[in-house]
């Protein structure tokens, strides 16, 4: 009745994972119990999970990529410390089975369920509000989408108590993650929590897509957008593009490991390389997906703290859209040591060279803004100049790694684990704490703690040095990954200043947490009145802080990218939009399809057959429910006296 799960599937042997899950469960239960007793349910029902405004949407985004932001950290600081330990001679915390999952886990939480919802998050709330539209295109699909994805930061989160997580690196390369070499439970929780949140960011991608094309504002053309909402709209077409390459190759192995097909082992004519092709199909413009709309978040930085206008403004489109396309025909740089020849690699070696120059325009584009800029270090400009510095290190890193030679050398070693991290940290986690910072007072009201910020800013800029420069050193003097055994011992002091700057990015963490207590504490100080702290140059802070559920009920006639800013310097008066609004109705549709999939997942997983039908009929009822509800009930119409009287309420109650 209950497949292969059996009371010896809990984790009740290894005391971390006990302590880990005991911890989990007293913060779980002291938020629940404080949530009871404030009497909050109903407000955190309707105000939020049943809610379709896409700001709160992006806010739960961002809440739960925080989440697994520290399971992920906490992971690393575990590997970390066990290399440094294995590395002095002595064994080490960590048995090579709990260690091969947690670096596993730790790659998959950190790109699937860390940088891809934070940087969804800030697309989600800041796109509409920058081409003056009172929504995503799709509201209930916005919902949908989210608790969508959030069936799969559930199951990862479940393998932790229940069964095990994949021992296979975050991209389960076959035949380890075949049934033979992985016959537990690990794979599947990677395939069901990666294809399940995977359909959830696809329909994101649409969503922002369609919005972006078609919910612009009057007059706004698209040279007009903003340059955010430019790299959200390639990232988006990314999304739309490369996630079914990931969806089409994970059902692919999963018709491996359930139906006992052949596609990617070298049995009765598979081919294990064809994985390796289809997954960096779709993991190399992951990177752009990610790191696209951070471009568009220092893009928008640099031009309000230098007190100017964005310097090359359509060069900077030119570069994004080329990105765009280049980014699918360099995936094979991933593999070089495969044996395709040199003809074919050295034209993915050529074209990998290729995309780094409009990066490097980018870069350009962003100091000439600065140059001759009436700069101001704010905590938001300081994660972009520390973006400048950790990026272009990673990025020459890369164009290292692009000449196939060097890359025999080097391509299983810790010289490619600190590229990677300098892209990603140095980039997309950089860029998201730039942006949310930014960004911040434009939906709570309050800016943040600016000394707290800027002591987080250069714990983080020193620690992930000190944590990161290292692994370059080791990764030529011959240190493989993926190792947490047998280290030599001639490793041991460069892995002891990684460990100590891993350390040094905990304060910059710990700083960061001060800064949202202080900042909420104090939060009247520095309440923003003028909606317009930063003296953004961009639409969205057009609107007041934090911005109504109804975003505009005034329009600016946008003809030129500046459009606020000129119209703030004119004084020129704005005219009132119409006379009724369309908003979408509350509903429980997104976590209703939440909870099937979760128990679909999750049966899928543990071979539970019949709850499998029962889960996924549950599913196609609720979507054809679901279909009826948009087609006739989505929306309700409010007048704008009634909106009149909701902003004068939220004036007073200020």
């Amino acid at each position: 009745m209950f497949g292969k799960l059996t009371i010896d599937s809990i984790q009740i042997h290894d005391p971390i994972i006990v302590s880990t899950l005991i911890g989990i469960f007293l913060i779980v239960t002291m938020m629940f119990t404080y949530i009871t007793v404030l009497g909050k349910w109903k407000w955190i029902w309707n105000e939020w999970i049943t809610s379709m405004d896409h700001k709160k949407i992006g806010i739960m985004y961002i809440l739960v990529a925080i989440v697994m932001f520290f399971r992920g950290f906490a992971d690393a600081i575990m590997m970390r410390l066990q290399q440094t330990i294995v590395s002095s001679g002595n064994s080490g915390f960590l048995p090579p089975s709990h260690y091969d999952q947690i670096f596993t886990a730790h790659g998959v939480i950190m790109i699937f369920f860390m940088a891809t919802p934070f940087v969804l998050g800030l697309m989600n709330l800041i796109v509409p509000l920058q081409i003056g539209s009172r929504d995503v295109a799709f509201p209930v699909l916005n919902s949908l989408s989210f608790w969508i994805f959030m069936v799969g930061v559930l199951l990862i989160n479940l393998s932790l108590g229940i069964g095990e997580f994949a021992r296979t690196g975050w991209l389960a390369y076959p035949p380890l993650s075949g049934k033979i070499y992985s016959s537990g439970v690990g794979v599947d929780y990677w395939i069901w929590s990666i294809q399940i949140s995977g359909i959830g960011t696809i329909l994101a991608g649409i969503n922002i897509f369609t919005t972006i094309l078609r919910m612009r504002t009057n007059g706004m053309k698209m040279m007009h957008i903003p340059v955010f909402t430019w790299t959200s709209l390639c990232s988006s077409i990314l999304i739309i593009a490369a996630f079914p390459i990931l969806s089409a190759t994970v059902t692919l192995l999963t018709i491996d490991r359930y139906l006992g097909t052949h596609f990617f082992t070298s049995d009765l004519g598979g081919n294990m390389m064809m994985y390796v092709n289809l997954i960096w199909a779709w993991g190399h413009p992951e990177v752009y997906i990610l790191i696209l709309p951070i471009f568009g978040i220092f893009s928008e930085v640099t031009s309000t703290f230098c007190k100017k206008s964005l310097f090359g403004y359509k060069s900077l489109v030119i570069a994004t859209v080329s990105i765009t396309i280049m980014s699918f025909i360099v995936w094979l740089h991933h593999f070089f040591t495969m044996g395709s020849g040199a003809k074919v690699n050295t034209f993915f070696g050529i074209s990998t060279m290729v995309i780094a120059i409009p990066t490097g325009v980018k870069v350009f584009n962003w100091l000439f803004t600065m140059f001759r800029g009436k700069i101001e270090f704010k905590s938001p400009m300081l994660w972009t100049i520390g973006f400048i510095i950790t990026f272009s290190i990673g990025g020459m890193a890369g164009v290292i790694l692009s000449i196939p030679s060097i890359n025999y050398v080097l391509h299983n070693s810790l010289f490619l684990v600190a590229h990677f991290h300098n892209v990603i940290i140095g980039g997309v986690v950089f860029g998201c704490f730039s942006g949310l910072t930014y960004w911040f007072p434009k939906f709570f009201g309050f800016t943040l703690n600016e000394k707290w910020g800027i002591r987080a800013f250069y714990f983080w800029l020193v620690g992930f040095l000190l944590a990161f420069i290292p692994l370059y050193f080791l990764g030529i003097m011959g240190m493989t990954r993926r190792i947490g055994q047998n280290i030599d011992h001639e490793y041991h002091r460069l892995l002891s200043i990684a460990f100590i700057g891993t350390i040094i990015i905990l304060f910059g963490i710990i700083c960061q947490i001060i800064q949202f207590i202080m900042s909420i504490r104090y939060r009247n100080l520095n309440k923003d009145i003028t909606g317009d702290p930063w003296n953004g140059r961009t639409l969205e802070w057009s609107t007041s802080s934090p911005v109504p559920f109804y975003n505009f009920i005034k329009k600016i006639k946008v003809t030129s990218k500046d459009a606020w800013w000129k119209f703030k310097t004119s004084n020129e008066k704005t005219e009132i939009d119409y006379d009724t609004f369309y908003i979408p109705k509350n509903n429980a549709y997104g976590i209703i399809m939440f909870i099937f999939l979760s128990l679909f997942g999750f049966s899928m997983i543990w071979n539970i057959w019949w709850l499998s039908i029962l889960s996924i009929s549950l599913v196609f009822i609720t979507c054809i429910k679901l279909s009826f509800f948009i087609r006739n009930k989505c929306y309700s119409s409010i007048s704008y006296k009634e909106i009149k009287n909701l902003l004068n309420k939220e004036r007073k109650n200020d």
